[in-house]
C-alpha cells in the first residue's frame, strides 16, 4: 500500500517530468478503445483503455486525483502491447507515457521486503548478467534430463503450483546444455555472395531457453547471404527493466548494447524476437535527455530490422526453395513486432511463399495473447481470458501450426495448445524454426 507521504511525493515527480504535451496529445476520440484488450476483457471500464490511463495521468499532474492504489492498479493492469499506438489519430506515444508512469511510481515508493528482495535478484542479478541467465536455464535442463521432471509429474508435485504455472512447466522448451549456451559463435560467413554484413542481437532468453531458435536465424542469415557478427558484450535488450519501472537499469543496458555494436561496421543489426527489437528501437527515446548517448542511440537504432524483414529484401523466398508436409498454417502476431517495429507483412508473405502451406488468416491476428513479458505470471486471470480468446480464433482456422515471431508469444500458444487438450492436433512454432524446416526439406 502507498503511503500519504509517497502518493504527495509521486504527485510531485508526475507534475515534474511526465511529458505534458504528449498527455494533451489525447483528444479522448475513443478510437483506441477497441484495440485495447484490457479494456474488452474489464467489461469496458474507461479507467483500463489507453485514454482513460491518460486521462488519470492528466488528472494527477494537474493535482485532481491522487496516485492512490486504484491508480497503480489501472497501470499495472495494462499489458504495453501499444496496439493503441497505430489507430491513433494524433500519434499520441502511449508506451512511453506508460513507462515513464511505472518508473516513476516505482521510484517514489517503498516495496515490501520481499518484493524488493525478488526484484533486485531479477532486474540486477539475473537479466544483466549472461551467465548467470546461463546457469539457471543450465539447472532448467537439469531438471529435465536427470529425470526429476519425470518424478515431479509423477508423484503431483505440480498439483501444487497453481494451474497456470503447472501447465507453463509441460510446455517449457527442451534447454541446451551448459557447454552448448557457453560454445556460442563470434562470427559467421555468409553462404555464397554476401548481400549484407549484419550484427546479431542473440537476446538474454532467446540464446539460453530458446538457443535452437537462434542457431535457425543464423543459418538463415547466411543462407540469404549475410555475414553474421556476434558481438560477445551485448546484453539483455532491458525490455523487462522498461516496461516494469526500472528505467536506469533499462538505460545502463541500452549503453552496452549500443557500444558493443556501433563499430561493427554493419548495415544492419538483426533481431529474432519482436519484444527484444521493439526496445531496441526505442533506445533514442529512453536516452533522449542525455547528451553523450542521444545521437549514439539514434544511430543504432536506424539499424535495427527483424529477421523477416531482412529476408523479404533480398528476396530470400523468391531465391530459396521453401517446402513442408502439406499443413494449415496460421500466424499470431508479435504486439511490437507489428505495432512498434511496424513489421506484419514480412512473416505473411514468407508462410505463403512455402510450398505445402495453405495459409489461413486468423480473426483479430494483432490481438495480443496475454504473454506480455510476465504478465501472463502476475496477472494470471486477464492473461488466460485473452488466450481463451485467441485459442478460439486459433481453433476457427482449423491450423495445425500456430507461428508467432517472439518467445513469450510462442510459450503463451503452446500454453493454450496445451489447456486446450489440442496438443495431438497442432503445434507452435516460431516462423525461424518453420522456414528452416522448409529449407531443409
Amino acid at each position: 500500500m502507498t503511503t500519504a507521504k509517497e502518493q504527495a511525493r509521486i504527485q510531485q515527480q508526475f507534475k515534474e517530468k511526465m511529458n505534458e504535451d504528449e498527455l494533451l496529445n489525447c483528444m479522448r476520440c475513443g478510437f483506441c478503445l477497441p484495440t485495447c484488450p484490457t479494456y474488452i476483457e474489464s467489461g469496458y471500464q474507461e479507467s483500463h483503455s489507453p485514454r482513460g490511463r491518460i486521462a488519470l495521468m492528466k488528472a494527477v499532474v494537474d493535482g485532481l486525483i491522487e496516485p492512490d492504489e486504484d491508480f497503480e492498479r489501472s497501470l499495472e493492469l495494462c499489458l504495453g502491447c501499444r496496439a493503441c499506438e497505430p489507430v491513433c489519430p494524433s500519434g499520441v506515444n502511449y508506451g512511453h507515457l506508460l513507462e515513464d508512469a511505472r518508473d516513476l511510481i516505482n521510484q517514489n515508493k517503498k516495496f515490501s521486503l520481499p518484493v524488493r528482495a525478488v526484484r533486485k535478484a531479477v532486474f540486477q542479478g539475473l537479466f544483466p548478467h549472461q551467465n548467470r541467465m546461463q546457469s539457471l536455464t543450465g539447472l532448467i535442463g537439469f531438471y529435465q534430463r536427470s529425470g526429476i521432471q519425470t518424478i515431479a509429474r509423477k508423484i503431483g508435485f505440480l498439483s501444487l503450483l497453481p494451474d497456470s504455472l503447472a501447465t507453463m512447466e509441460k510446455v517449457l522448451p527442451h534447454v541446451p546444455t551448459m557447454k552448448e549456451m557457453k560454445n556460442r559463435p563470434a562470427h559467421l560467413p555468409a553462404i555464397g555472395n554476401q548481400n549484407y554484413r549484419v550484427g546479431f542481437f542473440s537476446g538474454c532468453l532467446m540464446d539460453t531457453m530458446f538457443m535452437p531458435t537462434n542457431d535457425a536465424t543464423m543459418k538463415l542469415l547466411q543462407l540469404a547471404g549475410c555475414e553474421i557478427v556476434i558481438p560477445k558484450d551485448q546484453a539483455c535488450c532491458g525490455a523487462l527493466h522498461g516496461h516494469s519501472g526500472e528505467k536506469a537499469s533499462a538505460k545502463d543496458l541500452a549503453k552496452r548494447n549500443i557500444q558493443a555494436f556501433e563499430d561493427l561496421g554493419a548495415d544492419f543489426i538483426i533481431t529474432n524476437a519482436g519484444g527484444c527489437g521493439a526496445f531496441l528501437l526505442d533506445y533514442d527515446h529512453l536516452l533522449k535527455d542525455d547528451p553523450i548517448w542521444r545521437e549514439r542511440a539514434k544511430a543504432f537504432t536506424e539499424k535495427i530490422k527483424d529477421i523477416s524483414e531482412i529476408l523479404v529484401a533480398v528476396r530470400f523466398h523468391e531465391k530459396v526453395e521453401l517446402e513442408v508436409p502439406e499443413q494449415v498454417v496460421t500466424y499470431q502476431d508479435s504486439c511490437h513486432l507489428r505495432n512498434v517495429m511496424k513489421t506484419a507483412a514480412a512473416p505473411r508473405t514468407l508462410l505463403k511463399a512455402i510450398k505445402g502451406v495453405e495459409y489461413r488468416e486468423m480473426k483479430d491476428a494483432d490481438r495480443c495473447c496475454g504473454s506480455a513479458g510476465i504478465y501472463n505470471i502476475v496477472e494470471t486471470e486477464m492473461s488466460m481470458k485473452m488466450l481463451d480468446y485467441k485459442m478460439v480464433q486459433a481453433k476457427d482456422t482449423f491450423a495445425s501450426t500456430i507461428v508467432t515471431a517472439n518467445p513469450g508469444c510462442l510459450l503463451q500458444m503452446k500454453l493454450g495448445i496445451e489447456r486446450e487438450g489440442l496438443t495431438a492436433k497442432a503445434r507452435a512454432v516460431h516462423i525461424v524454426d518453420l522456414l528452416l524446416e522448409a529449407v531443409k526439406a
